[in-house]
């Protein structure tokens, strides 16, 4: 009987703290539909392993930033962004499966999981932190616009060392703000998101070159800038 008080006392406290921890992100989820995050999981992470390196980060509202931008990266990363609830279930049971036979964990990810993940957690293949991403993902997706998603995605996005959001990317890149950014330009910073480590949006590989050539084609395929018309319209 001991044994078994103690084991529902376990059981109890572990789903209390659960709970405590969703309540407590949800909590922030919806704060951080008004405020504008002044930093980013990543963000600290990064100045913890780097504290010698300055992390650059300026916040610019939606409206001002190219319209190039959003499209871009919807181009690149995530087609569906506008129409999905948040995750790509194929993709999603394609990495479950091939986990399960001993593969390493890959992405699947949609702008809101990326989102998500930069917003909230930490880099990583691990499942736990993938289940985590999917949590926090559907919270996104039920509390926020699309609108609302994108504009914190582009502002705490990583596109080089020490360099987080559009506006600090494109100043440094090519010494132009946000608003201002080309297709091109705005091609080139989307190509660099999968590794902004290795890849440099100033000085473009010939792998690079072809990601930005592909992506400006998606671009014009889904109709140019007038595709986000309604991710522009404020909420």
């Amino acid at each position: 009987m001991a044994k078994k008080s103690m084991l529902r006392s376990f059981i109890q406290r572990v789903l209390l703290t659960f709970l405590l921890v969703c309540l407590f992100f949800l909590g922030m989820i919806g704060l951080l539909r008004f405020v504008n995050p002044p930093t980013s999981a990543f963000m600290v992470i990064d100045q913890w392993q780097h504290p010698q390196r300055e992390v650059r980060h300026t916040w610019v509202d939606l409206e001002n930033i190219s319209a190039w931008m959003p499209l871009a990266v919807i181009a690149s990363e995530d087609q569906t962004f506008l129409h999905h609830w948040g995750l790509d279930i194929k993709g999603i049971m394609t990495v479950v499966k091939d986990y399960r036979k001993g593969n390493a964990l890959r992405g699947a990810s949609t702008i809101s999981q990326q989102t998500a993940k930069n917003l909230f957690l930490w880099n990583g293949r691990q499942f736990v932190r993938k289940i985590f991403e999917a949590g926090l993902t559907l919270g996104l997706e039920g509390l926020w616009s699309k609108r609302r998603i994108m504009e914190v995605y582009l502002n705490i996005a990583e596109f080089g060392e020490g360099i987080y959001g559009v506006e600090a990317a494109s100043r440094h890149f090519f010494g132009v703000n946000a608003r201002q950014l080309s297709q091109v330009q705005a091609a080139r910073l989307a190509a660099v998101l999968p590794n902004p480590k290795r890849f440099n949006a100033g000085r473009p590989t010939a792998y690079i070159a072809q990601r930005v050539t592909w992506i400006s084609r998606q671009m014009r395929q889904l109709g140019g800038t007038a595709y986000i018309n309604p991710l522009m319209k404020k909420d």
